[in-house]
This record gives C-alpha cells, structure tokens and sequence, in this order.
C-alpha cells in the first residue's frame, strides 16, 4: 500500500456530499492548524537535526521522525481534502422542520422497547459513545425524511429491525 492509498481512508461514495456540523468542521481545521502551524514544524526540526548526525541507516531520530512526517503529511492531506469539500450545515437554520435530515437529533425505540437517542452527525464526526452517528449509515439512511410516529425498517447483515421515532430536535451545538 502507498502513502496516497492511505489518504482515502472512509471515503464517500461518489456523488456524496460531505456535511458536517459547524462543530466538526471546526473541529478538523483546528486539527490541521496544529499539525501544520506546530506539529509538521518540530518534527521536521527533529528530522533535521538526526540528518546531520551522520549515517542515516542506523540513526534511530531520523528514522523514527521521518515515519512520523510521512505520517502527519498524509494526515494533513486528509483533513485538506475533507475540510476543502465540506459543506457544513448549521442548526440553528433548520429549526422548525418535522421531518429527519442531516443534523437532526431523533429519539427511537426499538423492537426491544429500549429508547435510544441520536444525533445524524457528517462521516468524520461519528462517535456512538456521544450517540453521534454518520448521516451515511443503516441506522440513518432509515430514518431519513421520517416524522415523529413513522417506523422506519433498518437493514442489516443480521437482519432488519423497526424502529419508531418518538422526537425530532434540531439542537444548536453547545459543543
């Protein structure tokens, strides 16, 4: 695998809009800031420095460093590439809609009468330990366009699953 295989890691399918929330847009350019304006600047120092030590096949800093430059770069090109396509979706303008898009936080139960509330959240954002879910996934796609009282019949390998909504908020981050 080269370096530029590595760059794709969860692509978009084609023709998929990349949203985010203004929270994780932020929170990626925050992360390409620091590997750009600090990171990438101390370790290429450090690369520098183990260069000048001599033989470079057995010098531990300069191997070392360099993996980790190539690293950050194609890191760095990642968050390039999702920040320059994003198109963040706000909120606070979605207030008022009944039905489930992007960003929306809905409340389901399902078939085993357990509640469970999720906010529809952009592919690079997806953390299920906050209930955050990518806008792209089973879970997701069913309850897309839904309103309140709708079932929406989730599929996967292990089979499908009803799910009813019980609420639809469009929350503003406090993120």
């Amino acid at each position: 695998m080269t370096d530029d295989d590595e760059d794709d890691i969860a692509p978009l399918p084609p023709g998929t809009h990349n949203y985010m929330t203004p929270h994780g847009y932020a929170v990626l350019a925050e992360e390409l800031r620091f590997l750009l304006r600090e990171e990438r600047p101390k370790i290429t120092e450090i690369v520098s420095w183990a260069a000048g030590n001599g033989d470079r096949s057995e010098n531990g800093d300069y191997i070392y460093n360099k993996k980790k430059l190539r690293e950050i770069d194609r890191r760095i090109r990642y968050l390039t590439k999702r920040t320059e396509s994003a198109e963040v979706v706000d909120p606070k303008q979605q207030q008022g809609l009944e039905r489930v898009f992007f960003g929306a936080t809905v409340t389901y139960v399902r078939e085993d009468d357990s509640e469970v509330t999720v906010k529809l959240v952009g592919v690079d954002e997806a953390d299920m330990r906050h209930g955050k879910i990518n806008w792209l996934s089973p879970v997701a796609r069913a309850l897309m366009k839904k309103e309140v009282g709708d079932e929406a019949v989730v599929r996967t390998e292990a089979g499908s699953e009803c799910l009813e909504i019980l609420d639809i908020k469009y929350m503003i981050e406090d993120e």
